[in-house]
């Protein structure tokens, strides 16, 4: 008779399925929360630091490490015309992100108004990261 569920198949399928479920466990505990935590990516080659690459775009490494980001930065430019909500923003960490300007007027929003984030998405969710002003840019000199 064929015995096809021997001692060896079945210490095998249980070491495999213990490395699945430690996997799937340290990847749960390793995945960032949802929330006003931004994460990003630093190059562990260079130290570059970006959002959402898979790539460094200084040196070409594809190998990065995950850290937390103050969640501060400062509008650079209006991604888009006028009267969208969406804008670029330089955090302070060095990289720079595509966001949602919330809580305000798009008109209200000028270029150097520092901005702190509100909500972020996961790192392979979709969407963009929300961010509010803190302190709005000065107004510009009067011309007249």
């Amino acid at each position: 008779m064929l015995q096809t569920d021997t001692r060896e198949h079945t210490e095998f399928r249980e070491d495999q399925e213990a490395a699945t479920a430690a996997s799937t466990a340290s990847a749960v505990q390793s995945a960032p929360a949802i929330g006003s935590e931004l994460f990003f990516q630093r190059c562990l080659w260079c130290g570059t630091a970006a959002y959402r690459r898979s790539f460094c775009r200084v040196c070409g490494s594809m190998a990065f490490t995950p850290e937390r980001s103050a969640g501060v930065g400062v509008v650079v430019r209006r991604n888009g015309h006028a009267p969208h909500t969406t804008w670029c923003v330089a955090m302070d960490e060095g990289f720079n992100l595509v966001c949602q300007v919330t809580r305000t007027a798009p008109v209200a929003v000028a270029i150097g108004a520092s901005v702190r984030v509100v909500q972020a998405v996961a790192p392979l969710g979709q969407g963009l990261p929300v961010v509010e002003l803190t302190n709005p840019a000065p107004p510009p000199e009067r011309w007249w």
